[in-house]
């Protein structure tokens, strides 16, 4: 169910964000966030709650071995669409075995 969802999601905000940046270009989409500053502060509050989910997909990915930079360069980019794919690739079942002493040392 949450895979579903989580793909629903996925899906539905592509479409609108393709949409969007055809309608005024991804200069636009910035643009109009930097004109006054009700949008400055939802673009810094973007930021920061990105910058914090970029954090705890390193620490998770180090937990179940996986290269965080894909999603890391996604999130830059893409912005939310970085951490619903790497969301959407996450191992269903949690890692076994002990945990690696960088995500020990991370948690």
């Amino acid at each position: 169910m949450t895979r579903t969802l989580l793909f629903i999601v996925f899906a539905a905000f592509g479409i609108y964000s393709g949409y969007v940046v055809y309608d005024v270009g991804y200069a636009g989409i910035l643009r109009s966030h930097l004109t006054n500053a009700g949008g400055i502060q939802v673009f810094c509050d973007l930021a920061i709650s990105l910058s914090l989910v970029c954090v705890w997909i390193v620490r998770d990915a180090r937990i179940y071995g996986r290269n965080p930079w894909p999603y890391l360069v996604a999130t830059l980019f893409l912005g939310s669409f970085g951490p619903l794919l790497y969301l959407l690739l996450r191992p269903r079942q949690a890692p076994t075995g002990r945990i690696s002493r960088a995500a020990a040392a991370a948690s």
